[in-house]
């Protein structure tokens, strides 16, 4: 055989789960394991990309580009009051993943003629997919959950009519059994469950530095004896500052104080109404605190990476009488009163390097298990504006639970406007009051504590060589 153990990931056809595979395809490949790394032929583009913080181009990462399946996409829709928050226009491709069902199970067959044993860590949502994997005999399955290990406690509980530990005002923030998702959706996780019996354990990109008491709950919870790994984060910590390419937004930050920007981004599946870009400027505007927002529409499911994605339907209200800088980069700037202090980019940008950047103070996130990760082993503190899915959870997490975040937006408020008084308030709450410094030194303390267990004889760097280890059985 030319390998004794290789690796085989599956990840789901959205950008966040994408990311988490490509980061921990990095981390297993530390321990001289091959990596073979299987979507189609778009996502694999887009996902190399948009990637930062490391070279994945090295000997043991093999990307398999799969054909695209034919795919009549939905129109983005801006979150309103009439319309559900969860991207909708997304299903479709969501949907085209169980066709990759055959081709993905090919390449796992071929690639287990060269191995004497092949792990197969799938997202959850890819389940249904790798369902022929246990007709290979020498190829086992291993379930990444790509969502926060609260989110799967408080779930699992509520499904099954648990009361949650919690005070009473906790739970009212948190949205009922499937209120955060399309039915759509729902359907669709449902679909995955039958598949999901066979597989070894459980992958989360998380540490028992942050839900090790939830980590545990689930474990004594399973009768079937699954294992669960909390071996996050999975996106790297330390980045690599000499890069001679740099974003403008990091030249930017580069002539900022320490700790002086509040970093604004609502992740790759939010499209806001004009009315509620409109209000988030104005707040930002009046806050006084120096911010970078990254302002764009969601993404298309195409494969559409580049850029300045924001319709005529709603720039009009942001951009009015606005200067243009940087106009090669796509970034503003903004009114007179507020240039030197705020910049907005229309495009993706390297959101790992922008939260290690010694610059940045804070961040407004919508609350997705990346963004969460990413800033909390930076040291970052959020202020918390969940859109859907498992995002309220997370604001809970930080917020309540860690105590690493201010309320910005609650979900039980999620079809209101949010007002420019309101954004106003809470950016300053967060960069330049007493409540917000406290927050602000527990963010930093709990992302040194994180990146300590990361080390040798830490618990995160720990459940990392128990997964290594079983998957060398």
């Amino acid at each position: 055989m030319a390998n004794e153990v290789v690796v085989v990931m599956v990840p789901f056809l959205a950008q966040g789960h994408l990311n988490q595979l490509l980061h921990l395809s990095r981390l297993i490949s530390t321990y001289n394991i091959p990596i073979h790394f299987i979507s189609t032929a778009t996502h694999n583009r887009q996902v190399r990309i948009r990637l930062h913080g490391w070279n994945p181009n090295n000997n043991l990462i093999q990307f398999h580009d799969l054909d695209d399946p034919i795919v009549t996409p939905h129109p983005i829709i801006p979150n309103t009051t009439s319309h559900p928050n969860f991207p909708t226009h997304l299903q479709p491709y969501f949907n085209s993943s169980l066709l990759l069902r055959t081709p993905v199970a090919d390449v796992i067959r071929s690639v287990s003629q060269t191995a004497r044993k092949v792990a197969v860590i799938h997202d959850s949502l890819m389940s249904y997919v790798v369902q022929d994997v246990c007709l290979i005999p020498n190829a086992e399955t291993y379930i990444f959950r790509g969502l926060s290990v609260f989110y799967y406690f408080c779930s699992t509980n509520m499904n099954l009519g648990r009361e949650l530990p919690f005070e009473p005002d906790k739970i009212c923030q948190l949205p009922a059994p499937g209120e955060s998702i399309s039915p759509e959706f729902s359907e669709f996780i449902k679909l995955q469950y039958d598949h999901q019996k066979n597989h070894v354990g459980n992958v989360y990109d998380s540490s028992r530095i942050i839900e090790g008491k939830f980590v545990e709950s689930l474990k004594r919870d399973q009768v079937n004896g699954k294992y669960h790994w909390a071996v996050g984060p999975f996106n790297p910590v330390e980045m690599d500052s000499d890069c001679l390419d740099r974003h403008i937004c990091l030249q930017w930050l580069d002539k900022q104080p320490a700790r002086s920007v509040l970093y604004v981004s609502f992740g790759t599946t939010t499209t806001f109404t004009s009315d509620q870009i409109a209000e988030l400027a104005l707040g930002l505007e009046r806050s006084t605190q120096r911010f970078l927002w990254v302002l764009r529409d969601a993404d298309k499911g195409d494969g559409s990476v580049g850029v300045k994605a924001a319709g005529p339907s709603h720039e009009k209200p942001l951009f009015d009488n606005y200067q243009t800088l940087h106009s090669t980069c796509r970034s503003v700037g903004l009114p007179e009163g507020v240039a030197g202090r705020g910049l907005v980019v229309r495009e993706w940008a390297p959101q790992i390097d922008i939260l290690g950047h010694l610059s940045t103070g804070g961040f407004v996130s919508h609350c997705g298990w990346n963004s969460c990760m990413e800033a909390m082993t930076a040291g970052v503190a959020v202020a918390t504006w969940p859109i859907h899915t498992d995002q309220p959870y997370n604001a809970i997490l930080l917020s309540n639970v860690l105590g690493v975040a201010v309320v910005m937006r609650d979900w039980e408020h999620r079809d209101e406007l949010l007002t420019s008084v309101m954004v106003e308030k809470v950016v300053r709450k967060l960069m330049d009051t007493e409540v917000g410094e406290a927050v602000r030194k527990r963010a930093a303390e709990l992302g040194g504590e994180w990146r300590k267990s990361m080390a040798d004889g830490g618990v995160t760097h720990e459940d990392l060589n128990s997964l290594i280890s079983y998957i060398h059985k």
